[in-house]
Protein backbone atom coordinates (compact mmCIF):
# COMPACT_ATOMS: atom_id res chain seq x y z
CA UNK A 1 0.00 0.00 0.00
CA UNK A 2 0.91 3.58 -0.52
CA UNK A 3 1.88 5.63 2.09
CA UNK A 4 -0.18 8.69 2.54
CA UNK A 5 2.46 11.92 2.07
CA UNK A 6 1.65 15.72 3.29
CA UNK A 7 2.90 18.83 4.58
CA UNK A 8 2.22 19.81 8.03
CA UNK A 9 2.68 23.48 9.39
CA UNK A 10 2.87 22.02 12.93
CA UNK A 11 4.79 19.84 14.59
CA UNK A 12 2.94 18.17 17.70
CA UNK A 13 5.12 17.12 20.92
CA UNK A 14 4.24 13.77 20.44
CA UNK A 15 5.32 13.33 17.11
CA UNK A 16 7.94 10.60 15.79
CA UNK A 17 10.06 12.53 14.10
CA UNK A 18 13.32 12.15 11.70
CA UNK A 19 15.93 14.88 11.59
CA UNK A 20 18.63 15.30 9.09
CA UNK A 21 21.32 17.24 10.45
CA UNK A 22 23.88 19.67 8.08
CA UNK A 23 26.04 20.74 11.04
CA UNK A 24 25.77 19.59 15.48
CA UNK A 25 23.45 21.68 16.07
CA UNK A 26 19.84 20.75 17.26
CA UNK A 27 16.75 22.57 16.40
CA UNK A 28 15.44 24.22 19.63
CA UNK A 29 11.79 22.31 18.98
CA UNK A 30 13.85 19.07 19.89
CA UNK A 31 12.84 18.33 23.85
CA UNK A 32 15.60 15.28 24.97
CA UNK A 33 16.79 15.28 28.70
CA UNK A 34 20.16 15.53 29.50
CA UNK A 35 20.71 12.19 28.97
CA UNK A 36 19.42 11.65 26.00
CA UNK A 37 20.99 14.76 24.95
CA UNK A 38 24.64 13.89 25.75
CA UNK A 39 23.81 10.12 24.64
CA UNK A 40 23.26 12.21 20.78
CA UNK A 41 26.83 14.64 21.18
CA UNK A 42 28.35 11.00 21.52
CA UNK A 43 26.51 9.71 18.31
CA UNK A 44 27.49 12.67 16.50
CA UNK A 45 31.15 12.82 17.62
CA UNK A 46 31.26 9.15 16.84
CA UNK A 47 29.95 9.57 13.25
CA UNK A 48 27.02 7.50 13.88
CA UNK A 49 25.02 7.50 10.49
CA UNK A 50 21.37 6.84 12.71
CA UNK A 51 20.88 8.47 15.89
CA UNK A 52 17.83 6.81 18.04
CA UNK A 53 16.04 8.15 20.70
CA UNK A 54 13.25 6.02 21.95
CA UNK A 55 10.97 7.72 24.45
CA UNK A 56 8.77 5.11 24.25
CA UNK A 57 5.26 6.49 22.97
CA UNK A 58 7.85 8.31 19.96
CA UNK A 59 11.03 8.07 18.61
CA UNK A 60 13.72 10.95 17.34
CA UNK A 61 15.53 9.84 14.89
CA UNK A 62 18.87 12.70 13.98
CA UNK A 63 20.48 11.25 10.83
CA UNK A 64 23.68 13.26 10.10
CA UNK A 65 24.52 14.19 6.51
CA UNK A 66 27.64 13.05 4.59
CA UNK A 67 29.15 15.49 1.92
CA UNK A 68 30.34 14.06 -1.09
CA UNK A 69 32.25 16.10 -3.85
CA UNK A 70 29.10 15.24 -5.98
CA UNK A 71 25.40 16.56 -4.44
CA UNK A 72 23.28 13.62 -6.09
CA UNK A 73 25.30 11.22 -3.91
CA UNK A 74 24.17 12.97 -1.09
CA UNK A 75 21.00 11.98 -1.48
CA UNK A 76 21.36 8.79 -2.52
CA UNK A 77 22.98 8.40 0.82
CA UNK A 78 20.25 9.65 2.50
CA UNK A 79 17.21 7.57 0.20
CA UNK A 80 19.86 4.00 1.71
CA UNK A 81 19.23 5.51 5.25
CA UNK A 82 15.88 5.97 4.94
CA UNK A 83 15.50 2.13 3.95
CA UNK A 84 17.35 1.40 6.77
CA UNK A 85 14.84 3.85 8.93
CA UNK A 86 12.02 2.34 7.24
CA UNK A 87 13.09 -1.09 9.22
CA UNK A 88 13.23 0.85 12.63
CA UNK A 89 9.70 1.83 12.16
CA UNK A 90 8.26 -1.27 11.18
CA UNK A 91 9.81 -2.76 13.99
CA UNK A 92 8.17 -0.49 16.54
CA UNK A 93 5.31 -0.15 14.15
CA UNK A 94 4.88 3.42 14.14
CA UNK A 95 2.65 4.10 11.61
CA UNK A 96 3.19 7.95 11.65
CA UNK A 97 6.64 9.89 10.71
CA UNK A 98 7.67 13.49 10.82
CA UNK A 99 10.43 14.31 8.56
CA UNK A 100 12.15 17.87 8.65
CA UNK A 101 15.78 19.29 7.70
CA UNK A 102 17.50 21.38 9.93
CA UNK A 103 18.45 23.29 6.59
CA UNK A 104 17.75 22.38 3.26
CA UNK A 105 14.36 20.71 2.86
CA UNK A 106 15.41 19.04 -0.82
CA UNK A 107 17.23 16.77 1.82
CA UNK A 108 14.08 16.02 3.12
CA UNK A 109 12.69 14.81 0.22
CA UNK A 110 15.02 12.68 -0.93
CA UNK A 111 14.95 10.94 2.60
CA UNK A 112 11.13 10.81 2.13
CA UNK A 113 11.97 9.60 -1.14
CA UNK A 114 13.58 6.09 -0.32
CA UNK A 115 11.23 6.21 2.53
CA UNK A 116 8.07 5.53 0.04
CA UNK A 117 10.64 3.70 -1.92
CA UNK A 118 11.41 1.01 0.60
CA UNK A 119 8.02 0.77 1.94
CA UNK A 120 6.69 -1.23 -1.21
CA UNK A 121 5.77 -4.66 -0.63
CA UNK A 122 4.47 -7.38 -2.90
CA UNK A 123 1.88 -9.58 -0.76
CA UNK A 124 -1.09 -10.10 -3.51
CA UNK A 125 -0.84 -13.48 -3.25
CA UNK A 126 0.05 -13.87 0.51
CA UNK A 127 -2.33 -15.51 2.72
CA UNK A 128 -1.85 -15.17 6.78
CA UNK A 129 -4.21 -16.07 8.88
CA UNK A 130 -4.64 -13.17 11.40
CA UNK A 131 -2.38 -11.03 9.79
CA UNK A 132 -3.23 -7.56 7.82
CA UNK A 133 -1.09 -7.95 4.78
CA UNK A 134 -1.93 -4.50 3.43
CA UNK A 135 -0.42 -2.41 6.47
CA UNK A 136 2.48 -0.44 5.79
CA UNK A 137 4.81 1.33 7.80
CA UNK A 138 4.73 4.02 7.95
CA UNK A 139 1.80 4.29 6.41
CA UNK A 140 1.63 8.36 6.57
CA UNK A 141 4.45 10.49 6.12
CA UNK A 142 4.45 14.22 7.12
CA UNK A 143 7.02 17.11 5.95
CA UNK A 144 7.54 20.21 8.29
CA UNK A 145 9.23 22.66 7.02
CA UNK A 146 9.49 24.81 3.94
CA UNK A 147 8.21 22.26 1.14
CA UNK A 148 6.02 23.43 -1.75
CA UNK A 149 3.25 21.63 -2.90
CA UNK A 150 4.19 20.84 -6.18
CA UNK A 151 7.67 18.69 -5.12
CA UNK A 152 5.45 16.60 -3.50
CA UNK A 153 2.99 16.28 -6.04
CA UNK A 154 6.49 15.27 -8.00
CA UNK A 155 7.24 12.34 -5.52
CA UNK A 156 3.54 11.17 -4.87
CA UNK A 157 3.28 10.85 -9.12
CA UNK A 158 6.85 9.04 -9.92
CA UNK A 159 7.10 6.85 -6.64
CA UNK A 160 3.54 5.67 -7.56
CA UNK A 161 4.44 5.30 -11.26
CA UNK A 162 7.35 2.76 -9.33
CA UNK A 163 5.00 1.01 -7.71
CA UNK A 164 2.94 0.06 -10.75
CA UNK A 165 5.92 -1.13 -12.66
CA UNK A 166 6.81 -3.14 -9.58
CA UNK A 167 3.46 -4.44 -9.07
CA UNK A 168 3.30 -5.52 -13.02
CA UNK A 169 6.80 -7.02 -13.14
CA UNK A 170 5.63 -9.07 -10.01
CA UNK A 171 2.63 -10.26 -11.21
CA UNK A 172 2.91 -13.74 -12.45
CA UNK A 173 1.94 -14.63 -15.75
CA UNK A 174 -1.22 -16.78 -15.34
CA UNK A 175 -2.45 -13.64 -14.08
CA UNK A 176 -1.21 -11.39 -16.93
CA UNK A 177 -1.45 -12.43 -20.36
CA UNK A 178 -1.01 -9.24 -23.13
CA UNK A 179 -4.35 -8.42 -22.78
CA UNK A 180 -4.46 -8.67 -19.19
CA UNK A 181 -1.93 -5.95 -19.27
CA UNK A 182 -3.18 -3.91 -21.64
CA UNK A 183 -6.41 -3.68 -19.80
CA UNK A 184 -4.74 -3.43 -16.61
CA UNK A 185 -2.37 -0.12 -18.45
CA UNK A 186 -5.76 1.58 -19.66
CA UNK A 187 -7.64 1.76 -16.39
CA UNK A 188 -4.60 2.89 -14.53
CA UNK A 189 -3.20 5.46 -17.41
CA UNK A 190 -6.63 6.87 -17.94
CA UNK A 191 -7.30 7.67 -14.73
CA UNK A 192 -4.40 9.81 -14.84
CA UNK A 193 -5.51 11.66 -17.78
CA UNK A 194 -3.29 9.61 -20.48
CA UNK A 195 -5.27 8.82 -23.76
CA UNK A 196 -4.81 5.05 -24.28
CA UNK A 197 -5.48 2.88 -27.34
CA UNK A 198 -5.26 -0.72 -27.52
CA UNK A 199 -4.89 -3.07 -30.65
CA UNK A 200 -5.75 -6.62 -30.97
CA UNK A 201 -4.49 -8.93 -33.21
CA UNK A 202 -7.04 -8.36 -35.97
CA UNK A 203 -5.53 -4.46 -35.89
CA UNK A 204 -2.15 -6.29 -35.89
CA UNK A 205 -2.63 -7.94 -38.98
CA UNK A 206 -3.90 -5.42 -40.68
CA UNK A 207 -0.79 -3.19 -40.02
CA UNK A 208 1.38 -5.73 -40.79
CA UNK A 209 3.38 -6.01 -38.00
CA UNK A 210 5.45 -8.95 -38.47
CA UNK A 211 7.78 -9.17 -35.88
CA UNK A 212 4.73 -9.28 -33.21
CA UNK A 213 2.77 -12.10 -35.23
CA UNK A 214 6.06 -13.62 -35.17
CA UNK A 215 6.53 -13.81 -31.54
CA UNK A 216 3.39 -14.50 -30.92
CA UNK A 217 2.69 -17.70 -33.57
CA UNK A 218 3.46 -20.08 -30.57
CA UNK A 219 1.11 -19.28 -27.90
CA UNK A 220 -2.63 -19.35 -27.55
CA UNK A 221 -3.03 -15.98 -25.96
CA UNK A 222 -3.47 -12.90 -28.67
CA UNK A 223 -0.75 -9.96 -28.93
CA UNK A 224 -1.59 -6.61 -28.24
CA UNK A 225 -0.13 -2.96 -29.00
CA UNK A 226 -1.24 -0.26 -26.87
CA UNK A 227 -0.66 3.57 -27.51
CA UNK A 228 -0.82 5.73 -24.92
CA UNK A 229 -0.86 9.69 -25.59
CA UNK A 230 0.15 12.94 -23.13
CA UNK A 231 -0.88 15.83 -25.14
CA UNK A 232 -1.46 18.94 -22.53
CA UNK A 233 -2.99 21.55 -24.49
CA UNK A 234 0.13 23.98 -23.94
CA UNK A 235 3.09 21.42 -24.94
CA UNK A 236 6.49 22.94 -24.85
CA UNK A 237 7.71 20.44 -27.86
CA UNK A 238 6.26 20.64 -31.41
CA UNK A 239 7.17 17.29 -32.26
CA UNK A 240 6.54 14.47 -29.45
CA UNK A 241 8.66 12.19 -27.50
CA UNK A 242 8.00 8.88 -27.97
CA UNK A 243 8.67 6.14 -25.59
CA UNK A 244 8.80 2.13 -26.55
CA UNK A 245 8.87 -0.40 -24.47
CA UNK A 246 9.09 -4.31 -24.67
CA UNK A 247 6.09 -6.21 -23.66
CA UNK A 248 7.04 -9.88 -23.61
CA UNK A 249 4.77 -11.06 -21.23
CA UNK A 250 7.18 -14.07 -20.46
CA UNK A 251 10.30 -15.41 -22.42
CA UNK A 252 10.31 -19.28 -22.59
CA UNK A 253 13.10 -18.14 -25.56
CA UNK A 254 10.62 -20.29 -27.67
CA UNK A 255 11.65 -23.23 -30.10
CA UNK A 256 15.35 -21.82 -28.38
CA UNK A 257 14.27 -22.60 -25.12
CA UNK A 258 15.98 -20.97 -21.80
CA UNK A 259 17.66 -23.17 -19.74
CA UNK A 260 15.72 -23.47 -16.20
CA UNK A 261 18.83 -21.14 -14.40
CA UNK A 262 17.83 -18.00 -17.00
CA UNK A 263 13.92 -18.81 -17.46
CA UNK A 264 12.69 -18.27 -13.68
CA UNK A 265 12.59 -14.66 -14.02
CA UNK A 266 10.84 -14.07 -17.29
CA UNK A 267 7.85 -13.16 -16.15
CA UNK A 268 10.09 -9.60 -15.96
CA UNK A 269 10.55 -9.62 -19.10
CA UNK A 270 7.42 -7.12 -19.68
CA UNK A 271 9.58 -4.73 -17.49
CA UNK A 272 10.03 -2.15 -20.76
CA UNK A 273 6.84 -2.22 -20.84
CA UNK A 274 5.72 -1.68 -17.30
CA UNK A 275 7.90 1.09 -17.22
CA UNK A 276 6.32 3.14 -20.52
CA UNK A 277 2.91 3.19 -18.54
CA UNK A 278 4.21 3.86 -15.42
CA UNK A 279 6.08 7.43 -16.71
CA UNK A 280 3.34 8.60 -18.85
CA UNK A 281 1.00 7.88 -16.49
CA UNK A 282 3.87 9.90 -13.77
CA UNK A 283 4.15 12.86 -16.18
CA UNK A 284 0.59 13.00 -16.44
CA UNK A 285 -0.63 12.82 -13.08
CA UNK A 286 2.40 15.69 -12.27
CA UNK A 287 0.16 17.77 -15.51
CA UNK A 288 4.07 17.61 -17.44
CA UNK A 289 3.51 20.17 -20.47
CA UNK A 290 5.13 17.80 -22.93
CA UNK A 291 3.52 16.16 -25.24
CA UNK A 292 4.93 12.29 -24.87
CA UNK A 293 3.33 9.02 -26.81
CA UNK A 294 4.54 5.50 -25.31
CA UNK A 295 4.56 2.48 -27.98
CA UNK A 296 3.81 -0.59 -25.83
CA UNK A 297 3.87 -4.04 -28.25
CA UNK A 298 2.82 -6.79 -25.86
CA UNK A 299 2.92 -10.82 -26.22
CA UNK A 300 4.26 -13.79 -24.79
CA UNK A 301 7.07 -15.94 -26.27
CA UNK A 302 6.27 -19.61 -26.71
CA UNK A 303 7.29 -22.91 -28.51
CA UNK A 304 3.92 -23.98 -28.64
CA UNK A 305 1.18 -24.07 -31.48
CA UNK A 306 2.95 -22.52 -34.86
CA UNK A 307 6.24 -21.05 -33.06
CA UNK A 308 8.69 -19.57 -35.36
CA UNK A 309 11.94 -21.20 -35.84
CA UNK A 310 14.80 -20.71 -37.22
CA UNK A 311 15.45 -20.03 -40.56
CA UNK A 312 12.29 -18.61 -40.90
CA UNK A 313 12.21 -15.27 -42.85
CA UNK A 314 9.52 -12.81 -41.22
CA UNK A 315 8.31 -9.18 -42.73
CA UNK A 316 8.22 -6.43 -40.56
CA UNK A 317 5.96 -3.18 -40.05
CA UNK A 318 8.22 -0.73 -42.58
CA UNK A 319 8.68 -4.21 -45.17
CA UNK A 320 12.11 -4.88 -43.91
CA UNK A 321 12.89 -8.79 -44.49
CA UNK A 322 14.63 -10.06 -41.16
CA UNK A 323 16.17 -13.59 -40.66
CA UNK A 324 15.89 -15.41 -37.73
CA UNK A 325 19.04 -16.65 -36.30
CA UNK A 326 17.54 -17.20 -32.67
CA UNK A 327 14.14 -17.44 -31.10
CA UNK A 328 15.27 -15.68 -27.82
CA UNK A 329 15.80 -12.48 -29.60
CA UNK A 330 12.46 -11.66 -29.66
CA UNK A 331 12.12 -8.60 -28.11
CA UNK A 332 14.04 -6.69 -30.51
CA UNK A 333 11.46 -7.96 -33.29
CA UNK A 334 8.67 -6.41 -31.25
CA UNK A 335 10.48 -3.61 -30.49
CA UNK A 336 11.38 -3.11 -34.32
CA UNK A 337 7.64 -2.90 -35.19
CA UNK A 338 7.19 -0.38 -32.52
CA UNK A 339 9.54 2.24 -33.75
CA UNK A 340 8.79 1.97 -37.36
CA UNK A 341 5.26 2.60 -36.20
CA UNK A 342 6.63 5.64 -34.19
CA UNK A 343 7.44 7.37 -37.61
CA UNK A 344 3.91 8.35 -38.18
CA UNK A 345 4.03 11.04 -35.32
CA UNK A 346 7.06 12.46 -36.78
CA UNK A 347 9.08 12.45 -33.07
CA UNK A 348 11.60 14.60 -32.05
CA UNK A 349 12.88 12.03 -29.99
CA UNK A 350 12.33 8.15 -29.52
CA UNK A 351 13.80 6.31 -26.21
CA UNK A 352 13.24 2.40 -26.68
CA UNK A 353 13.18 0.38 -22.78
CA UNK A 354 13.51 -3.04 -22.59
CA UNK A 355 15.18 -5.97 -20.73
CA UNK A 356 16.87 -6.96 -24.24
CA UNK A 357 20.33 -8.57 -23.52
CA UNK A 358 22.31 -10.82 -21.16
CA UNK A 359 25.29 -8.90 -22.73
CA UNK A 360 24.23 -5.58 -20.79
CA UNK A 361 23.66 -7.61 -17.89
CA UNK A 362 26.79 -9.46 -17.94
CA UNK A 363 29.05 -5.77 -18.54
CA UNK A 364 26.98 -4.14 -16.18
CA UNK A 365 25.37 -6.11 -13.75
CA UNK A 366 22.78 -4.12 -11.94
CA UNK A 367 24.67 -0.92 -11.36
CA UNK A 368 24.13 0.62 -14.76
CA UNK A 369 22.22 0.89 -17.52
CA UNK A 370 23.87 0.18 -20.60
CA UNK A 371 22.60 3.24 -23.57
CA UNK A 372 23.37 3.76 -27.17
CA UNK A 373 21.79 5.66 -29.80
CA UNK A 374 22.78 8.29 -32.51
CA UNK A 375 20.67 11.10 -31.05
CA UNK A 376 22.15 14.39 -30.71
CA UNK A 377 24.83 14.90 -27.46
CA UNK A 378 22.08 17.40 -25.71
CA UNK A 379 19.89 14.23 -25.40
CA UNK A 380 22.11 12.35 -23.76
CA UNK A 381 23.95 14.36 -21.48
CA UNK A 382 20.77 15.21 -20.58
CA UNK A 383 19.55 11.62 -19.67
CA UNK A 384 22.63 10.83 -18.02
CA UNK A 385 22.53 14.11 -15.62
CA UNK A 386 18.67 12.69 -15.01
CA UNK A 387 20.07 8.99 -14.48
CA UNK A 388 22.68 10.50 -11.83
CA UNK A 389 19.89 12.67 -9.68
CA UNK A 390 17.90 9.49 -9.44
CA UNK A 391 20.79 7.61 -8.92
CA UNK A 392 19.63 5.09 -12.19
CA UNK A 393 23.11 5.75 -13.79
CA UNK A 394 24.06 5.17 -17.65
CA UNK A 395 26.56 3.32 -19.02
CA UNK A 396 26.92 4.72 -22.78
CA UNK A 397 28.56 2.05 -24.91
CA UNK A 398 29.61 2.81 -28.33
CA UNK A 399 27.70 2.73 -31.39
CA UNK A 400 30.13 2.54 -34.54
CA UNK A 401 28.24 1.17 -37.93
CA UNK A 402 30.63 -1.50 -37.87
CA UNK A 403 28.36 -3.07 -34.88
CA UNK A 404 25.93 -2.81 -37.83
CA UNK A 405 28.20 -5.02 -40.03
CA UNK A 406 27.42 -7.89 -37.73
CA UNK A 407 23.75 -8.35 -38.32
CA UNK A 408 23.52 -8.13 -42.05
CA UNK A 409 21.77 -11.66 -43.62
CA UNK A 410 22.83 -13.05 -46.73
CA UNK A 411 19.56 -13.88 -47.37
CA UNK A 412 17.50 -11.06 -46.08
CA UNK A 413 17.69 -7.03 -44.93
CA UNK A 414 18.84 -8.51 -41.35
CA UNK A 415 19.48 -11.32 -39.29
CA UNK A 416 18.06 -11.04 -35.87
CA UNK A 417 21.17 -12.27 -33.72
CA UNK A 418 24.34 -11.03 -34.41
CA UNK A 419 27.65 -12.51 -33.27
CA UNK A 420 28.35 -13.68 -29.44
CA UNK A 421 30.35 -10.56 -28.92
CA UNK A 422 29.08 -7.24 -28.58
CA UNK A 423 25.39 -8.40 -28.38
CA UNK A 424 23.46 -5.57 -26.54
CA UNK A 425 24.94 -3.29 -28.74
CA UNK A 426 24.42 -5.38 -32.05
CA UNK A 427 20.52 -5.44 -31.00
CA UNK A 428 20.63 -1.78 -30.58
CA UNK A 429 22.14 -2.11 -34.16
CA UNK A 430 19.30 -3.85 -34.86
CA UNK A 431 16.37 -1.56 -33.50
CA UNK A 432 18.05 1.36 -35.42
CA UNK A 433 17.36 -0.09 -38.47
CA UNK A 434 13.62 0.95 -38.07
CA UNK A 435 14.00 4.21 -36.71
CA UNK A 436 14.44 7.77 -39.10
CA UNK A 437 14.35 9.91 -35.99
CA UNK A 438 17.02 10.66 -32.94
CA UNK A 439 17.29 7.42 -31.22
CA UNK A 440 18.30 6.18 -27.65
CA UNK A 441 18.27 2.60 -26.88
CA UNK A 442 18.39 2.18 -23.16
CA UNK A 443 18.77 -1.88 -22.11
CA UNK A 444 17.68 -2.65 -18.38
CA UNK A 445 18.08 -6.23 -18.19
CA UNK A 446 20.42 -6.32 -15.34
CA UNK A 447 18.17 -3.68 -13.27
CA UNK A 448 14.57 -4.68 -13.62
CA UNK A 449 14.58 -7.45 -11.40
CA UNK A 450 16.65 -8.31 -8.39
CA UNK A 451 17.20 -11.62 -6.29
CA UNK A 452 18.04 -9.86 -3.65
CA UNK A 453 16.30 -6.19 -1.69
CA UNK A 454 19.16 -3.79 -1.76
CA UNK A 455 18.89 -0.25 -0.01
CA UNK A 456 15.19 0.92 -0.96
CA UNK A 457 14.91 -1.67 -4.14
CA UNK A 458 12.90 -4.43 -3.19
CA UNK A 459 13.40 -8.43 -4.12
CA UNK A 460 11.85 -8.92 -7.48
CA UNK A 461 10.61 -5.65 -9.70
CA UNK A 462 12.72 -2.70 -8.64
CA UNK A 463 11.18 -0.20 -11.14
CA UNK A 464 14.05 0.88 -12.56
CA UNK A 465 13.85 3.07 -15.41
CA UNK A 466 10.77 4.76 -14.36
CA UNK A 467 12.73 7.47 -12.26
CA UNK A 468 15.14 7.74 -15.01
CA UNK A 469 12.38 8.94 -17.59
CA UNK A 470 9.73 10.83 -15.71
CA UNK A 471 13.14 13.01 -14.44
CA UNK A 472 14.13 13.11 -17.92
CA UNK A 473 11.10 14.79 -19.36
CA UNK A 474 11.05 17.04 -16.54
CA UNK A 475 14.04 18.48 -17.39
CA UNK A 476 13.31 18.18 -21.14
CA UNK A 477 10.15 20.36 -20.03
CA UNK A 478 12.76 22.98 -18.75
CA UNK A 479 15.20 22.87 -21.63
CA UNK A 480 12.62 22.86 -24.52
CA UNK A 481 11.30 26.44 -22.89
CA UNK A 482 14.67 27.70 -23.40
CA UNK A 483 15.93 25.84 -26.70
CA UNK A 484 14.06 26.65 -29.80
CA UNK A 485 15.95 23.70 -31.60
CA UNK A 486 14.89 20.82 -29.36
CA UNK A 487 11.23 22.34 -29.45
CA UNK A 488 11.55 21.65 -32.85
Amino acid sequence: MYPNVEIITELLPDSSVVIILEDDKLPDWLVLTRSENEYVRKCINEREEIILINSYYKLSLIIPEKEFDESYRKHEELRRKASRVREILKQHKKKEIVITSDHDMNSALSFTEGLILSSYEFNKYKKEEGKNNNQTYPSDIYLFGDVKKNEVEWINAVGKGVYFARDLVNEPNNYLSASDFADIVKQYAGNAGVQVDVYGRKKIEALRMGGILAVNKGSLDPPTFSILEWNPPEAVNNKPVILVGKGVMFDTGGINLKPTSYIEDMKADMAGGAVVAAVLSAIAEARLNVHVIGLIPATDNRPGRDAFVPGDIITMFNGTRVEIINTDAEGRLILADALSFAGNYDPSLVISIATLTGSAENAFGNQAIATMGNAGREFFDLLAESGNTVYERLAEMPFFEEYGEMIKSEIANLKNLGEKKAGAITAGKFLENFTKYPFIHLDIAGCAISQKAEHYRPRGGTGTGVRLLSEFVRRLEGVMKKNKKLKE
